[in-house]
């Protein structure tokens, strides 16, 4: 009966929440440090994909945003095959054509993309300046404010999941990667940081209400998040499962945070943990300031449904 009752508070809530949106404001982005999180983007333009990549960049001629952190499967379904293919145009480069969103994009792999040529997703650098991609996975440092800084991890999770590295038929480049070696990097990273505000950016979520192998979460809770507790990361975002998520463990002061697709999203239900929950496809900004580190949750027509926000420890 107690879950029960819990479960209906966490749907009545959802349903608030939902049924409410906010329009988030210039004053609330001003002197703030702000980027743009989008995953799971790839339709051709199709469903909301082409709608949003307008709203985005509609919202960026009246802020302006420092970047875009794209969080895997810039391409469904089978990846992509070189870095001419087609695929680029009618995903990226023809939907996300606003002039204000000619900014830089810091993409990582999604497990779309391991189905094809990972490779040929790290060259296209190459052919547009505004891909940014470092690596497999990278880290960034920005200065939010006089002596307050933001640390960025880009960290690459399909190979961080046994499923994967099983199916190499399906995924051929995944169990080619070194895991461990990754690991001890992010081990290492987060050893020698010193930043204000600590953000690790996957596609696979660690805690997630989906249907989903459970085995995915439980790798990663296993392998990646002792690693981020350790060091007191401030927030995981991932995508992979299409829908807004906010989700508190025990024993963790982490905000997990799934970010919901930029065109087609899939229904959700709250489970432990859950703070928030939304069906909404839609666009996220982080934003960082001296004070605080907040994550707007907004739909596609860039309303606010949700915020994640992390208050400086004093």
């Amino acid at each position: 009966m107690k879950n029960l009752l819990l479960l209906s508070v966490f749907l009545l809530s959802g349903v608030l929440a939902f049924a409410q949106p906010r329009e988030l404001t210039e004053e609330e982005l001003d002197d703030r440090f702000n980027f743009y999180v989008v995953n799971d983007l790839g339709r051709n333009g199709y469903y909301d994909q082409k709608p949003i990549a307008e709203r985005m960049g509609e919202m960026e001629e009246v802020v302006g945003f420092e970047f875009v952190a794209a969080l895997g499967d810039v391409h469904h379904f089978e990846g992509v095959a070189s870095v001419n293919d087609p695929l680029w145009m009618t995903n990226y480069e023809l939907v996300y054509s606003h002039p204000e969103l000619m900014v830089d994009w810091f993409p990582i792999l999604g497990n779309h993309e391991y189905r094809g040529n990972t490779q040929a997703v790290l060259d296209y650098g190459k052919v547009s300046r505004r891909w940014c991609m470092q690596g497999r996975y990278y880290t960034q440092e920005y200065e939010v404010e006089d002596g307050v800084t933001l640390r960025l991890l880009y960290i690459d999770t399909a190979p961080l999941i046994d499923k994967y590295r099983e199916e190499s038929d399906e995924y051929p480049d995944v169990c080619k990667q070194d895991m461990q070696r990754q690991l001890d990097w992010i081990d290492s990273v987060l050893t020698v940081n010193k930043a204000t505000w600590t953000v690790v950016m996957g596609h696979h979520p660690m805690y997630a209400q989906t249907s989903k192998d459970e085995c995915e979460r439980e790798d990663l809770q296993k392998r990646l998040n002792p690693i981020l507790k350790k060091h007191g990361v401030d927030m995981y975002i991932a995508g992979h499962i299409h829908n807004y998520q906010h989700i508190r463990v025990k024993d963790s002061d982490i905000d997990y945070i799934v970010n919901t697709s930029a065109s087609l999203s899939r229904d959700v239900e709250p489970v432990e943990g859950t703070v928030f929950c939304s069906s909404a496809t839609g666009f996220s900004v982080c934003s960082a300031s001296a004070t605080d580190l907040k994550f707007y949750m907004l739909d596609k027509d860039g309303n606010v449904l949700h915020v994640v926000e992390r208050k400086l420890k004093k």
